[in-house]
């Protein structure tokens, strides 16, 4: 499964080539690359996927996907006895 999330840029590298950017997720900063939204700004919001931005997003949708991303992380936390592919496939061995 793939996932892109969220991020707000907080600099750009205005010398690097291709295009890279400090994005923060959370507490985390990363380099980012910004070669495919290159109207990107310092405090807008990108959607990253592998290590690319691929799209801009407004704050408000921003904080929307955000807080969805939280609540799956609450769900999992109160469902320690889910079945997932990974112990189904460690109890075989």
């Amino acid at each position: 499964m793939c996932l892109a999330v969220p991020g707000k840029v907080m600099e750009i590298d205005p010398a690097a080539d291709p295009p890279m950017a400090t994005a923060q997720f959370g507490g985390v900063r990363q380099r980012i690359c910004v070669a495919w939204v290159p109207e990107v700004k310092v405090g807008d919001y990108v959607i990253v996927h592998v290590g690319f931005a691929i799209s801009r997003l407004d704050e408000e949708e921003a904080m929307k996907t955000l807080a969805l991303l939280g609540e799956g992380e609450t769900q999992e936390a109160r469902s320690p006895d889910q079945d997932t592919s990974r112990e189904r496939h460690r109890d075989t061995q």
